[in-house]
């Protein structure tokens, strides 16, 4: 009789694995966070549902205040990229990031790669980011430290996605790999691998898209980075509303004006039309043959092309 209790009670315990798939043995805590161990040997991961996505809670409080013309959001959304609910051109005042400190590790630079394409107007539209080279399969790794929002497939054009938000306010996108290799709610260290590199989305040869923002808005990742040195070019990242003009140049490259200080000087382009000639385009723009040349690589002999976009400041 008790042999046959047994049989009976393994048989109900058969059949409910069988229909219900698995069943949780235990919860382990992880680097990853808490996970749930199944017996088929599965594992799942449990979201921390008390998580806001405010990994600085003292500059939020900043930005949610209307004295520098919030408040702007910030939300976690593992499913978009980027809201358009921000509009930092806005900003009523400049604020102050730390970008590396002893509490959150140092800067590490993506990919050991050059630079192939900047931040600037480009093909009709704003380039919002940096390309640097690599081959498909080479290792892309994390700037800062922080926690990735965002990794799947995109179909907007960045292809196979990372973005991870950072404990000093920024988030970085690494775009266009071939593999992912972390997920949406994962902590990571400066430096840890997020992903291979490659070439999906609108991507035409393999590279690395790599854009930074703050409150989703871009910022010239050049305002911050030096990418021939890779190294940071300053520890402490003062950002004001001229950051976040579409293309701006970064600000160590800006005009010295008479009383010592920096401006920018917003871009200009000129479309090419039947019958333009270099000194015609010139004189309808006030600059001079000269400066057209040395801004867009030009000789005086060079043949324009209709439809071609001139710079002309």
């Amino acid at each position: 009789m008790n042999v046959f209790k047994v049989v009976k009670t393994f048989l109900v315990i058969f059949l409910a694995l069988q229909c219900f798939g698995q069943m949780p043995l235990d919860t382990v805590e992880s680097k990853l966070g808490k996970m749930v161990m199944y017996s088929d040997q599965s594992w799942e991961l449990i979201k921390d549902t008390t998580f806001d996505g405010i990994l600085n809670k003292d500059l939020h409080r900043i930005m949610s205040s209307a004295e520098v013309g919030g408040p702007f959001v910030m939300k976690w959304d593992d499913n978009d990229c980027y809201t358009r609910a921000n509009n930092l051109t806005k900003l009523k005042d400049t604020i102050w990031l730390c970008l590396d400190d002893d509490s959150h590790g140092s800067f590490t630079i993506p990919i050991d790669g050059p630079v192939t394409s900047r931040y600037k107007y480009r093909n009709g539209k704003y380039h919002n980011g940096i390309d640097l080279d690599l081959e498909t399969g080479d290792t892309v790794v994390c700037a800062f430290d922080g926690v990735v929002r965002y990794s799947r497939n995109n179909s907007g054009g960045y292809g196979k996605l990372v973005i991870v938000r950072h404990y000093n306010g920024l988030e970085t996108y690494y775009a266009h790999l071939s593999k992912l290799l972390v997920f949406s709610g994962q902590k990571v260290n400066s430096g840890e691998v997020l992903g291979l590199g490659g070439n999906t989305g609108h991507s035409f040869g393999s590279h690395l898209h790599f854009e930074v923002r703050f409150y989703d808005s871009s910022i010239n990742p050049e305002e911050l980075i030096d990418f021939k040195k890779q190294a940071l070019k300053k520890t402490n990242l003062l950002l004001h509303k001229t950051m976040f003009r579409p293309g701006v140049t970064p600000s160590d490259q800006w005009r010295q004006q008479s009383n010592g200080s920096k401006a920018y000087v917003a871009k200009k382009y000129y479309k090419v039309r039947a019958g333009d000639t270099l000194s015609a385009i010139a004189e309808r723009n006030r600059t001079s043959v000269s400066s057209l040349c040395r801004l867009n690589g030009l000789r005086t002999t060079s043949i324009l092309q209709i439809g071609q976009n001139l710079r002309v400041k």
